[in-house]
């Protein structure tokens, strides 16, 4: 690994492996540094591994994946797999922790196509073990081919929820039940969107053909549930829920639920950039230009790490900061970015059709954002309940950060990533204001873990 690059791109997902391979064709010196042991991120996990027969299971846009990761293969990019990033800086300083070493390098453009997670939704009982995410079984499906052998119910809301159902369904996972919690109004919230969201037909037919599928198959769907609840001793073994005014519950061991996801802005929070509410997406996420530069110069961002848009949308994105990246350098003009862009910006265009029917159908009811039972553990890392964030708030705190210094919510091990916006609503709705008015935990490195023995590799150079 250089000390210095022209680019660096942290992130191996779609919207960097199609920079990487449109900036390195121009010969400027380039690496991608990338958490996973290879090219995909986690839409594309393990594509160039998985046997056949599973990735047909997986669906075509899981497949899409394959053509990225070959283009990026043969380019001229250098490729740092199971490399973390730890730090970035306003001067375009980045600690990376490779190969169980720390250094630091630089480079003159930083593109940060972090990608997105899941959104932590805290209800009674998420800490249980039994209780995951929905993403956790498909990275377990697509990278091992692990599925649940007793049964699984899914809760929750979002597209993945459905995709997961059907991949499982179709080999042969009993899917006791899919609690959908969006309230039925999100129907009606979403129905004026609806026409622009046909000209991204293949999307719903898609969504249709899940459903269709799922139903065929005897699966049992819950529209509209609520107040959903895990409970048991030691571990999951009933869920608890509302749905049409009447109270059910399900025998079950293990529960995936997923509520859409949100952009991983650890590293732009860290390196101080601009960040605003996104009221459609629920959600923090950094300020940036068409291009994705964002308030901080040579920082760029693609991908749903800048805003949730989707995989196709993610490769488009990324495509157009390469582009960026190159003007930047003046190795292109700005006449020739944007002729060679001219494409990539038609095809996001028309990707994102769909995308504010999504946001207005899938969006996660308030109640459940702000967490309104008190008892329920909202920071994971340092137990700290929603009851005892509302008695932060009632005493004169009514900052995110402010709740963050009284209580320690946010400074455990995930550094606030399962908390923070959880945090935010519950601030908001105790203080009767908006989220938007909230500001998120401020971000500071290391924004993963890192050893102190790591961290004195820095100067080993220099002693010796």
């Amino acid at each position: 690994m250089k000390d210095h690059y022209q680019l660096l791109i942290i992130g191996g997902g779609p919207a960097g492996l199609a920079a990487a391979t449109i900036a390195s064709s121009k010969g400027v010196t380039c690496a991608l540094l990338d958490e996973q042991p290879a090219p995909g991120g986690q839409i594309y996990r393990s594509i160039e591994s998985v046997p056949e027969k599973r990735a047909e299971k997986l669906g075509t846009e899981y497949l899409r994946g394959k053509e990225l990761a070959s283009a990026f293969r043969a380019c001229e990019a250098e490729y740092f797999p199971e490399t973390r990033v730890w730090s970035l800086s306003s001067q375009r300083e980045v600690g990376v922790l490779h190969k169980g070493k720390s250094k630091i390098i630089s480079a003159d453009q930083i593109l940060v196509a972090s990608g997105a997670m899941e959104r932590p939704v805290p209800f009674p009982g998420w800490t249980l073990p039994g209780v995951m995410q929905a993403g956790a079984g498909q990275i377990l499906f697509k990278s091992s081919g692990i599925v649940p052998s007793d049964g699984v119910v899914l809760a929750g809301s979002g597209p993945l929820l459905l995709l997961l159902a059907w991949q499982y369904m179709n080999v042969g996972v009993e899917i006791k039940a899919i609690l959908d919690v969006t309230p039925l109004s999100n129907h009606l919230l979403a129905l004026p969107k609806l026409p622009r969201a046909l000209l991204a037909h293949h999307y719903l037919t898609k969504g249709l053909i899940y459903q269709r599928d799922l139903k065929r198959a005897g699966v049992n769907t819950k529209i509209g549930a609520s107040l959903l609840q895990a409970e048991g001793d030691d571990c999951l073994d009933t869920i608890r829920y509302r749905h049409f005014g009447r109270e059910h519950t399900i025998k079950t061991d293990l529960l995936l639920t997923h509520f859409g996801v949100i952009p991983q802005i650890a590293l732009t929070q860290a390196v101080g950039c601009k960040h605003q509410w996104d009221d459609s997406q629920q959600c923090w996420r950094p300020e940036h230009d068409e291009w994705g530069s964002t308030s901080i110069d040579g920082i760029i961002v693609a991908g749903d790490g800048a805003g949730i848009n989707g995989a196709r949308s993610a490769e488009h994105a990324g495509r157009l900061a390469g582009l960026q990246a190159l003007f930047a350098l003046g190795v292109i003009s700005q006449i020739e970015r944007d002729q060679q862009s001219i494409e990539d910006r038609q095809w996001m265009k028309d990707e994102r059709h769909i995308r504010p029917f999504l946001e207005a159908y899938f969006a996660v009811p308030q109640t459940m954002l702000a967490t309104t039972n008190n008892e329920t553990i909202i920071c994971r890392c340092e137990e700290i309940t929603a009851g005892q964030i509302r008695k932060a708030v009632e005493s004169g705190h009514q900052d995110s950060n402010h709740v963050k210094f009284l209580t320690r919510c946010g400074m455990g091990a995930c550094q606030g990533r399962q908390c923070s916006n959880a945090v935010a609503h519950i601030v908001a709705d105790s203080g009767g204001q908006a989220i938007s008015e909230q500001s998120h935990f401020r971000g500071r490195p290391p924004v993963t873990p890192l050893t102190l023995m790591q961290l004195a590799d820095l100067n080993e150079e220099e002693s010796l």
